[in-house]
Order: structure tokens, then C-alpha cells, then sequence
């Protein structure tokens, strides 16, 4: 092993990373061609398939993989290095990906790997299988540059977290799987390209479905519109409820944060926002960000605009999403989110509000070991400082290992980027950027386990 800590180890680790890269791509690509959706109605057998996709690429760098049953959910994937005495290190990331949505704005197929200017695209290209790579790539680095990978490693990769799924609730009834010193949540990434950046809180979310019914069927609005109650316009009035004058969401309240401010311009460029067109809210935009509830109307069933015809609409329905502020409770703001919504209802129309999925959010500990060596890690990587953010997505696991292991350190980085369009059609990560990251965490799996001073 090389003298801890010289310049010479960390240039022979940085060697390491790149010699691994292109399997990490090949890895990347493999991953990125299984449309592994795990959505109600989606095919399972792909989920299956991006399990053993998974559970190969760690048995390819030295690790011991099984499938973890989780309760009511698909397979997590577990990773294991055991090294007894060593510091416990659970790297996490999740193989299931969003649904692909409409392929008329996919640039290429969402499911075949394509470079562009240094982007390789496709669905889940960032989130999550890049962070399934990352680990990889830098657990082979480390072992290719010290001939072994001196701390306790365990990597657990799950495959329903797009869909809230049950292995949030299931560590909190096997905790044993999580117990580590630190935990690196490799389902993030960097305040802008070249920007390293550990994240420090996340909001959480609620969700539920309004649906109103108001009569058996369309009725001709010329001869009945008027009294006719319109079910449309009722939901309509209740979904105006969720924000105030301001565009400010009411429901619960929130805080003010005290991390790094999210630069407008910056954010602007990001969601392709024209300068003229008003921002929702007031406060910083930190705030509305990350420390503040959030409402928004994701889906609405109702008569297409297109064939539409005059008449009352007897049925509407719409599903609704609550970010909720770090530290809130799901059932709390659940309760909140159902009562607010029952109290606008107008007219006196029948509604049904079914309660959807939930998930905490965070605000992560900044001050031990673990945290400053990944802060040295990212900045030797990068070259600069790391900043600290906030995220506005919610990642369920980790209130549940906070809760389940509250001795273990939470870390969150990875090589996504706001270019990375997670979610999006055109979704990428920066090349690059996964090569920094990887080279990141090999440096911070050496350092915690002592091969780096």
C-alpha cells in the first residue's frame, strides 16, 4: 500500500479511476437499456432485469451480491465487502427509473444510450443508475489502487424508489441492513457542473387523488348548464385553493433556510424560464425551495380539449403533491393536505380524497468525521470548495436510516447536474462529471479506511 496520504497515492488513485472508466460506461450503458419502470402497470420482468444487471456489475468488482426480499416491494440488491474491524461504509443508489413519457421529446430513444457533446443520454442516465456505477467504479478504483478496499462495505441498491416504495418501512423493521458509520446516498448531485457539492437537507412529500362526481353522465349545457352542477369547474375551484394570492403554498407552515441561497438567473436558465415570467411565491428562493410546503397539481383526467363537446362534465379527477418541509411529519401534512382540500370544496358536490404515497424529509448532520472526510474528498477531487444545498426532492430511505442507524453518518453526492433533466424527457449525465465523482468517492473510501492521512 502507498505511504498514507502523499500526493503520489492520490495521482495513483486518480490513474485507477480512469483505467475503471470504461467499464463504468459500459456498466452504465448496460443499465440504461433496461427500461426497468417499476410503476403500477409497468412489465416486471424488466425490474427483474435491472436487478441481475445490478447484482453482476458489483460481483464484478470484488463484492458478494444477493437479493434482498423486501416485503411487499421488488428485490433490493445487496452488495457486500466485509473487512471485520474496518469502518462500516452502506453506499446506496436504486436501479428503477422513471417512466420515459412522451417519446415525440425524446432527441434519441430513452432506452438506447447515446453520446452527445459529452452527455451520454437516456432514461435513468443520471437517476439512479449513475450513482449504481459510481459506487462501483469507485470500489474497483481503490481496490485496483491499494489492493483492497480497507473499510466495511456494504451496497444496497433498491428498486422502487421512483414509486415510494416499502424498503423505507422495511429498515425501519430490519434495521440490521442499514447499521454502518456512514452512508453515502449516491441519488444527487452537484449544484452546477464542475461544482462539488454535498447536499444537506430534503424535503419530503405527500401525495393523494380528488375526484368529484356529480351526475350519471354528460349533460347538454344548453339545456341544462346553469344549476347543472359541473364537476370540472368544482375541482377546478378546489385545486385554486392550494396556493394563495402570492402563489404561496399554506397548508403547513415552513422555515427559513439558513444554507447556501439558489441564484434566480441560475435557476431560471435551468427550467428554461424566460426572465419575464413571474416566479410563484415570496421569500428567498432558497425558501421556496427546500424549508417550505410546496402544492402542485401533477395529473388531471377530464375531457380532451380536442372532440370536446358542450356539455356538463359529470366527473373530474386530479392528483396532487405536497413537498413538505424538512423535519414535517408525511402522516401530519397528510392529514393537513386531506382536511385543507375537504374544506374547499364548493357547492356542496360529492368528493372522494384518497391519500397517495408519502415520504420524510431531512436535514443532515454536518459535523463529524465522515462528513469532513467526504468535504476533503470532493474538494481534492474537484479542485475548489464544496458547497452545501438543499434539494427539493424527496429520497425516502434516508429519514429511514437516520431513524433506523442514528449513529451512522448521512453523506449525499453523486454526478447528477441540473443539466441532467431527471425526470425529463432528454434525461444525462455529464461524463465527466461521473469520471470527478467516482475519483470523489474512491478518495473518500481510502481516506475513511485510513489508506489516505
Amino acid at each position: 500500500m502507498s505511504p498514507a496520504g502523499d500526493d503520489a497515492s492520490i495521482e495513483g488513485l486518480r490513474a485507477a479511476v480512469r483505467e475503471v472508466m470504461p467499464r463504468v460506461r459500459s456498466d452504465l450503458e448496460a443499465l440504461v437499456r433496461i427500461p426497468s419502470c417499476a410503476f403500477h402497470g409497468f412489465p416486471r420482468e424488466p425490474v427483474r432485469q435491472a436487478a441481475d444487471e445490478t447484482a453482476r456489475i458489483l460481483e464484478s468488482v470484488g463484492l458478494s451480491a444477493s437479493m434482498l426480499d423486501v416485503t411487499g416491494g421488488e428485490p433490493a440488491v445487496v452488495g457486500r465487502g466485509p473487512r471485520e474491524g474496518a469502518p462500516r461504509v452502506l453506499l446506496y443508489a436504486h436501479y428503477d427509473v422513471q417512466p420515459a413519457g412522451d417519446l415525440d421529446e425524446w432527441h434519441t430513444p430513452p432506452f438506447e444510450p447515446t453520446e452527445r457533446e459529452g452527455r451520454l443520454y437516456g432514461r435513468g442516465a443520471a437517476d439512479d443508475k449513475s450513482g449504481i456505477v459510481m459506487h462501483a467504479g469507485a470500489i474497483a478504483a481503490v481496490r485496483a489502487a491499494f489492493g483492497e478496499v480497507p473499510v466495511d462495505i456494504t451496497v444496497l441498491i433498491e428498486g422502487e424508489e421512483e414509486c415510494s416504495g416499502p424498503l423505507a418501512d422495511f429498515v425501519l423493521v430490519h434495521p440490521e441492513v442499514v447499521q454502518a458509520d456512514a452512508v453515502v446516498i449516491g441519488d444527487v448531485g452537484n449544484r452546477a457542473l464542475g461544482e462539488p457539492t454535498l447536499v444537506t437537507a430534503l424535503r419530503g412529500l405527500v401525495d393523494c387523488t380528488v375526484e368529484v362526481r356529480t351526475l350519471p353522465g354528460p349533460a347538454h349545457s344548453g339545456m341544462y348548464g346553469g344549476p347543472a352542477p359541473d364537476a370540472l369547474l368544482a375541482l377546478i375551484r378546489i385545486l385554486d385553493s392550494l396556493r394563495d394570492e402570492s402563489g404561496d403554498t399554506v397548508i403547513i407552515p415552513g422555515f427559513e433556510w439558513t444554507g447556501a441561497p439558489v441564484d434566480e438567473k441560475e435557476y431560471r436558465e435551468e427550467i428554461g424560464l424566460r426572465p419575464d415570467q413571474p416566479l410563484f411565491g415570496t421569500g428567498s428562493l432558497a425558501d421556496r425551495l427546500i424549508t417550505r410546503p410546496s402544492a402542485s397539481v401533477i395529473g388531471i383526467d377530464a375531457p380532451r380539449v380536442e372532440g370536446a363537446i358542450n356539455a356538463v362534465i359529470p366527473h373530474a379527477r386530479a392528483k396532487v403533491s405536497l413537498r413538505i418541509p424538512p423535519g414535517v411529519e408525511p402522516a401530519a401534512a397528510m392529514d393537513a393536505l386531506v382536511a385543507h382540500l375537504r374544506a374547499a370544496v364548493p357547492w356542496g358536490v360529492d368528493v372522494t380524497i384518497t391519500p397517495g404515497d408519502s415520504g420524510r424529509g431531512a436535514l443532515i448532520a454536518t459535523g463529524g468525521p465522515a462528513y469532513a472526510d467526504a468535504r476533503w474528498a470532493l474538494e481534492t477531487a474537484f479542485g475548489k470548495p464544496v458547497g452545501e444545498a438543499g434539494e427539493g426532492g424527496s429520497i425516502p430511505l434516508v429519514a429511514s436510516v437516520m431513524q433506523a442507524a442514528p449513529q451512522a453518518e448521512v453523506l449525499l453526492m453523486g454526478a447528477e447536474d441540473p443539466g441532467a433533466l431527471i425526470h425529463a424527457p432528454n434525461e444525462s449525465v455529464d461524463l465527466a462529471e461521473l469520471e470527478t465523482m467516482v475519483f470523489a468517492e474512491a478518495l473518500f473510501l481510502a481516506r475513511m479506511g485510513g489508506a489516505l492521512a
